[in-house]
This record gives C-alpha cells, sequence and structure tokens, in this order.
C-alpha cells in the first residue's frame, strides 16, 4: 500500500496538491493540521482496489544455499544449467536434484519516480481523420441515390405513359363508336380503306378530315381524290432521260433491282444509243448477280463494269464521266443488315452525284416497307420504283408508305418482259386499282374490329402532313 502525504498552508492547497497527485479518485485517510501546516495522508484509488480483491500469486519453490570448501561470501543460486567453474559435471541442488550456477548479483537500480496523475491518465490521441477517403464515400453514396432515384423515375414514368396510353385507347374507341352510330358512311369507307391495304393511321385522319356527307359512295370519291393528289409522281420520263447522270437501284434482295436496272437500260439505250450508257454492278456475292446484268449488256451492247468497294467505285465512275447515264446495280440486302448503312455511304462518297432509287415490293406488308424506307432513306432518296405489281393482291399498302414518306414514284414494274413490262406511274389508275375489287376483302372487318383498330391509328404519330386540298 503506498500511503503519500501532502503538506501546505490551507486545506485548499492540499486538496490541489492530492488531486494533481492521485487524481479525483484519490482515498483520504487523515487530515490534521502540524507545525502550522495542514497534513493530509491519502491513498491512490487503483491501491484501494487492489486491496479489496488482491491477485492470487503462485507460490514461489524456495532456494537453499548449499556449501562446499569454496565458499563464496554472496552466492545467488538459480535453477539453469551452466557449465561448472572446475569440474566437467555440473553441481546439483542437493534438494531439487538440478544443476545450478552461481551468479553474483546486480547492482540494484535507481527507484523511478512515480508519474503524476495527469501523465499517467492522459487520453490516447485519436487517430485523425481521412478526408480523401471522407470525400470519396460521399461521392460514391451521392452517385448511388443517383442512380437510385433515375431508376425510380424511369419507373413512374414508364407507368405513367401506360396509363396515358390505355386511356387514349379507351377514349379512342368510345369515340369511334359514338361517330359510327352518328355517321355510319364513315364506317363503310373505312372498311373499304382498310381492305384495300392502307394503314389506319391513314385512313383514321382522312376520315376525321372527311366532309358532313350522308353518301358513303361521294364520302369514297373525296377519299380517292385526297389520296391521287397526295401520290407524287414524275409527268414524263423525258425530263429523267434527258437529263441524265448516275443512277443506284437499292433495295432489299429479291425485289427486281437487277431486272429493273436492265429494263431502264434499254429505254436509255432507245433513245441515246449503247454508246451514251454504262452498266456498273456492285453485286459480288450472290451468285450469278453479275452475270445475269451481263448478259443484258451484252444483248444491248453496253460494257458492264465491276466493282467491289468505295475505291473501286470512285475508279470507275472518273472513268465513265463523259458517258451521259450511269446506271448501278447494287447488292441486294435486308432492311436489317449493318451493311445498308455502308451501302448508302459508299453511295454518297463517291465523288459524284448518285441518285438513289428505291424498288418497293407491292406484295410486302405495310410494316416491312415502312422498315425499308427507313433504312435506305440516309440522306434522302430521289425517288422509288414500286415492283412486282402483278403478283400484289392489293397495292394500298405500297401506295400508303409512298404517300406518307412523301416518296417520288418514278415507274411501276410489272413482269420480267424487258423493256415491256416498265411504265410510268399513273396515279389515277393507281388510286383505282387499290379500291378495286374490295368488297369481299371489306367484308372480313367486322364493327366489333373497327374500335381497336382506330385506338391503336390514334396513337400512332407517325403520320406526315397530308394535304387535303
Amino acid at each position: 500500500m503506498n500511503v503519500k502525504k501532502f503538506t501546505a498552508a490551507t486545506s485548499r492547497d492540499a486538496l490541489r496538491k492530492v488531486r494533481e497527485a492521485l487524481g479525483p479518485d484519490a482515498v483520504i485517510l487523515s487530515n490534521r493540521p502540524v507545525d502550522g501546516v495542514v497534513e493530509i495522508l491519502a491513498l491512490d484509488n487503483d491501491d484501494v482496489a487492489s486491496l479489496a480483491s488482491p491477485a492470487i500469486e503462485e507460490p514461489q519453490v524456495p532456494s537453499f544455499q548449499a556449501f562446499d570448501n569454496d565458499f563464496d561470501p554472496e552466492p545467488v543460486f538459480a535453477r539453469a544449467p551452466a557449465p561448472a567453474p572446475r569440474a566437467a559435471q555440473p553441481k546439483l541442488d542437493p534438494f531439487a536434484g538440478q544443476p545450478y550456477v552461481e551468479r553474483r548479483a546486480a547492482p540494484l537500480a535507481e527507484p523511478e519516480i512515480p508519474p503524476t496523475y495527469v501523465n499517467r491518465r492522459a487520453p490516447t490521441q485519436e487517430p485523425g481523420i481521412d478526408m480523401a477517403a471522407m470525400t470519396q464515400m460521399m461521392s460514391a453514396a451521392i452517385a448511388s441515390a443517383k442512380e437510385s432515384a433515375a431508376a425510380e423515375m424511369s419507373g413512374m414514368m414508364n407507368e405513367i405513359r401506360a396509363m396515358r396510353g390505355l386511356m387514349e385507347t379507351q377514349l379512342a374507341e368510345l369515340s369511334w363508336n359514338a361517330t359510327a352510330q352518328r355517321e355510319p358512311q364513315k364506317a363503310a369507307v373505312l372498311r373499304e380503306m382498310l381492305a384495300a391495304g392502307f394503314s389506319a393511321t391513314l385512313a383514321r385522319y382522312l376520315i376525321d378530315k372527311m366532309p358532313a356527307t350522308k353518301d358513303a359512295a361521294e364520302a369514297l370519291r373525296w377519299i380517292k381524290t385526297v389520296l391521287a393528289r397526295n401520290l407524287t409522281t414524275i409527268a414524263n420520263e423525258d425530263d429523267l432521260l434527258n437529263r441524265g447522270g448516275v443512277f443506284a437501284l437499292v433495295g432489299p434482295t429479291g425485289v427486281g433491282k437487277t431486272t429493273t436496272t436492265a429494263k431502264l437500260a434499254a429505254r436509255c439505250v432507245m433513245r441515246h444509243g449503247p454508246d451514251k450508257l454504262a452498266l456498273i454492278t456492285t453485286d459480288a456475292y450472290r451468285i450469278g448477280g453479275h452475270e445475269q446484268l451481263r448478259i443484258y449488256g451484252k444483248i444491248l451492247g453496253v460494257m458492264v463494269h465491276s466493282v467491289k468497294d468505295e475505291a473501286d467505285l470512285r475508279i470507275a465512275l472518273k472513268e465513265l464521266k463523259n458517258k451521259h447515264t450511269v446506271l448501278i446495280d447494287t447488292i441486294g440486302m435486308s432492311q436489317r443488315d449493318q451493311m445498308v448503312t455502308e451501302q448508302v455511304a459508299m453511295l454518297s462518297e463517291s465523288g459524284a452525284d448518285v441518285k438513289r432509287l428505291l424498288c418497293l415490293n407491292a406484295t410486302s406488308t405495310n410494316e416491312t416497307l415502312n422498315e425499308v424506307v427507313r433504312a435506305y432513306q440516309g440522306s434522302g432518296l430521289a425517288g422509288c420504283i414500286m415492283t412486282k405489281l402483278d403478283e400484289a393482291a392489293s397495292i394500298g399498302n405500297v401506295l400508303d408508305v409512298v404517300i406518307r414518306q412523301k416518296l417520288n414514284l418514278h415507274y411501276i414494274s410489272n413482269g420480267q418482259r424487258v423493256p415491256e413490262d416498265l411504265h410510268l406511274a399513273d396515279r389515277a389508275m393507281l388510286i383505282d386499282r387499290a379500291f378495286r375489287n374490295t368488297r369481299n376483302s371489306a367484308a372480313q372487318f367486322g364493327d366489333a374490329d373497327l374500335p381497336l383498330m382506330m385506338a391503336a391509328a390514334a396513337a400512332d404519330r407517325s403520320l406526315r402532313e397530308v394535304h387535303l386540298g
């Protein structure tokens, strides 16, 4: 037990010394005046705790001092093996039977001055905060919160769009039901347009703009007039053939590009002669594609040039710049093929003013033709040619695409004969043919189907401007 004595002139000063040395938890044993000063005996709180629960120490084995003939006045025995000073065998402890060595006692070290209470109980310094790591954690947390908020906002917007579409569909159905009951002639015209192959979007737009009338035949005549007015065609081919230039026929596989190229070549030869015409083919993949055009060129007396890439096309067009007309037969590929973009870029960057004419298959569906136009549109099409008219059951689908996409219809092809089966597009004839023999097809659209089709058409906002006249 380490009892310490503190003296001071007053009790306040003595207690301050106790607090500085032993801390506020010190135990005061006595407090009395001695020779004009105050004397305090105090004990550290740790010493009091050790007295309350003393530690159990292991018993120490007493060591005994053994004497022999060589007497050492201050021997210290230790139970560690060491070589004997004068004998080969170590000395044995007479009681424990273990060897021992004799050592001189080391001088006692000076007692250390116990540290004050402030030094002994100084709080350990807390590690510093890594501001860079803290900033990185905050940035990651903010980024995660933004991503979560963006995902929730996207999901919410999708739900709102779905609800809006559902409401528009239901409202369109109700509106069309009311219109069909009030003006039955509009329902009759709608059946005729759908049976002809026109899209529900174009049909709904024209029916909504149709003037009020009680006669279904009169309403259908108004529809035909508006369609013919919005179908753009060339008046005659004199401007096309006399002006000349470089024309490339593009389109998917199997639409008749090579045959149509041969028909146009025959028309040019009949007007200007074979010396003013040149044929180029890029179809190096399809088996027999190059040979088919070469046969046509041999019949017409025109040289056919084959190119593989943009560099070959540049060289060929530079060599043929003195020709009045150059026709390019391109390789056919699906509208969903990524090479379509490369083909359009090759023709646009060939160093010449290449006018692209898109071949549209009249037997394809409305959705397929829209995909074809979007894929081959590029920077703009000079016009289009309707092919396989003789194989199509209805042509309203291709006329719908030509009208909605504002394409300039040059020719129509209705057979394989060269050059007989190629004709200038006649707007009145095409519109009249589209509505010919549609009575049986119109019967397949029931009254319950029309509201659903009109509701889907109301959600389609891809219709371009249509002039009503």
